[in-house]
């Protein structure tokens, strides 16, 4: 997949059937949209917006993403994306109206051949752009249909709520496969090394907060001389025992042994097994991290 991060966009990456839209979790109402625009005679491309305009219009608002901009493009190349348009989003573009979005970005800059929309899309200046916007520009145009699961829309929201509920199999239902958190192993302060407990640290700096405890997982190391997937067992929190503040994820892989640091993870939450507690003590926190480590290898036999 080509990821283009500017509006200079080389001619070969042009005449693309695209899909357009935020694609914060990449659901099945966002996978419906890029297999409406999947087309035999052209390539596939995903025109979305980096960072999320929320972010800039609301940038003290607590963090809501479900995916970085690296673990979208990761899940758009699975899906079989070849070009992907990041746009730069800032007050410029915002204040673009409708027309001039259409024909500054997607015809002059993009040219795209064909695009596809779900029916609630709104972009340009004030969201004054719509569905019938888009039909009289010279481009085809596919509207896709509002995806409906067992307990209505699948949208991110709902998502964002499944996990902060503890409901990662719910989320998962709706984002057609296990919510992942992906980043960089990070040093820590290795207390879990010190209590025979490793773990691989990931910021969650940006990221949707998913409930505070402890889930089944499992995670795939993706390159380096560790790489595979692996059973794990991972503590998402602010880890008050020690009275630390900044939310993180611990992930330990089970029966492994190496060092993962500078490695990326990609961490499928599959199970929530208990909520973050606060213990009297070291010997308490041991105890019930030996019982936490049973439960998950049941949970994922």
């Amino acid at each position: 997949m080509q990821r283009y991060q500017s509006l200079d966009v080389p001619q070969i990456a042009r005449g693309a059937s695209v899909a357009m839209g935020n694609f914060d979790g990449l659901h099945l109402g966002h996978q419906s949209v890029l297999d409406l625009a999947r087309r035999p005679d052209m390539p596939l491309g995903v025109v979305t917006f980096e960072p999320h305009p929320r972010e800039v219009f609301a940038p003290d608002a607590p963090p809501f993403r479900l995916m970085n901009a690296t673990s979208r493009a990761h899940r758009l190349e699975k899906l079989g994306v070849e070009y992907l348009y990041e746009i730069p989003f800032d007050r410029a573009l915002a204040d673009l109206t409708p027309q001039a979005f259409m024909d500054e970005v997607l015809i002059a800059r993009l040219g795209i051949a064909h695009l596809v929309v779900g029916a609630d899309f709104r972009f340009g200046k004030s969201r004054k752009g719509s569905t019938d916007t888009l039909s009289q520009a010279p481009f085809a145009l596919t509207i896709a249909p509002l995806l409906e699961g067992s307990d209505g829309a699948v949208s991110s929201t709902a998502i964002r709520t499944a996990l902060s509920e503890g409901r990662p199999t719910d989320a998962a239902a709706m984002l057609g496969h296990w919510h992942r958190i992906e980043g960089v192993v990070e040093h820590g302060f290795k207390r879990g090394r010190e209590m025979g407990f490793p773990t691989a640290n990931i910021s969650m700096a940006g990221l949707h907060l998913p409930a505070f405890g402890i889930y089944a997982c499992r995670v795939d190391v993706r390159d380096g001389p560790h790489s595979g997937t692996y059973d794990a067992i991972a503590s998402l929190g602010s880890r008050p025992t020690f009275g630390d503040n900044a939310p993180n994820l611990e992930v330990m892989l089970l029966d492994f042994s190496g060092d993962l640091y500078g490695e990326e993870l990609s961490v499928a939450l599959m199970h929530f097994q208990r909520p973050e507690l606060k213990f009297d003590g070291m010997e308490p926190l041991i105890a019930q991290m030996h019982r936490d480590v049973e439960e998950t290898r049941r949970l994922l036999s």
